[in-house]
Parts: C-alpha cells; structure tokens; sequence
C-alpha cells in the first residue's frame, strides 16, 4: 500500500461537498477543509501509483466543484 497527501482547490463553496463524498470513498483515510492556497487535504492509501492516478482521475476531478490538485507521495524515512 501507498500513502498519498492530495491538496485540492475547489470553486467557492463547494468545499463542505467535496469533502463528505470523498470521505464516503473506501482510499480515503482522512479529509479535511483547511485554509491556504488550498481547500481541502485528503490522506488516501491505494495499491500502487497507477491505481493513484486512477482514484485522482475517476474519483476527485469529476466531482463538482474541484478546479485543480497537486499529490504529494508519501515515502518512508
């Protein structure tokens, strides 16, 4: 399993959406809105980096309200 950091923007007011249906989604171990250049952080585990991208693409960017991400990949030490 990979640990992934995904920070997301999304349009104003949208944000309280965004989080509830991810933190409906099994890869998703926490989400959180929070204040910065970006609106909400989510902590997910998957398989591998190709199954990263798939839950990035299927899951976060066809939500309503999600303009942008960036991940960052968790790694060990």
């Amino acid at each position: 399993m990979m640990t992934a950091f995904i920070l997301i923007e999304t349009q104003v007011g949208t944000s309280p959406s965004v989080v509830s249906k991810l933190k409906a989604t099994p890869e998703v171990k926490t989400a959180h809105r929070v204040m910065g250049p970006f609106d909400v952080v989510v902590m997910a585990e998957v398989a591998d980096v190709d199954t990263l991208g798939r839950f990035i693409n299927d899951k976060i960017h066809k939500l309503p309200g999600v303009t942008r991400t960036a991940t960052c990949i968790a790694v060990n030490g």
